[in-house]
């Protein structure tokens, strides 16, 4: 993989890869932070990528990884007043609230699949997880959101 392609294919896929970050991190600085992480990570084990159809796929799960190395490091509880502001309003508040209060291993597969339109064999790639079980997550959101918003 050479300098270009893989300059190429970052920018082509900031967006998304910003938007997976927010959802796991809900914070714009760290969502920076982690993209710069993912940037350089992903440089660094370009060796590793066996097939470039899969960069997308791979360079998810290089933030994704990143995010959870943020969470980590940032244990700490967050109070009301400095809760982060969401970077874009919310079509309808009250999904916005049912979205959060999903667990991150429901959100994430749910947003992966209709915010970025990705397939359940390359959310399963991303997640590290078979394709059933993504299936399986997706259900689960569904039907908590479908109660969480039924109230």
């Amino acid at each position: 993989m050479d300098k270009d392609f893989f300059v190429q294919e970052i920018d082509k896929n900031s967006d998304k890869l910003f938007r997976v970050a927010y959802v796991l991190l809900e914070n714009r600085e760290d969502c920076r932070d982690a993209m710069q992480e993912t940037a350089l990570k992903a440089w660094e084990k370009r060796h590793t990528l066996r097939q470039t159809a899969y960069f997308s796929t791979w360079i998810t799960r290089i933030c994704i990884n990143a995010c959870r190395d943020i969470q980590r490091k940032r244990r700490r509880t967050v109070s009301l007043e400095e809760a982060p502001e969401p970077f874009a309003p919310a079509p309808d508040p009250t999904l916005s609230l049912a979205l959060r209060s999903l667990p991150e291993k429901l959100r994430l597969p749910l947003m992966l699949q209709y915010s970025e339109g990705m397939s359940y064999s390359d959310i399963a790639r991303a997640l590290r997880t078979t394709e059933s079980t993504v299936r399986g997550r997706i259900h689960r959101a569904k039907e908590q959101l479908r109660k969480e918003l039924e109230v």
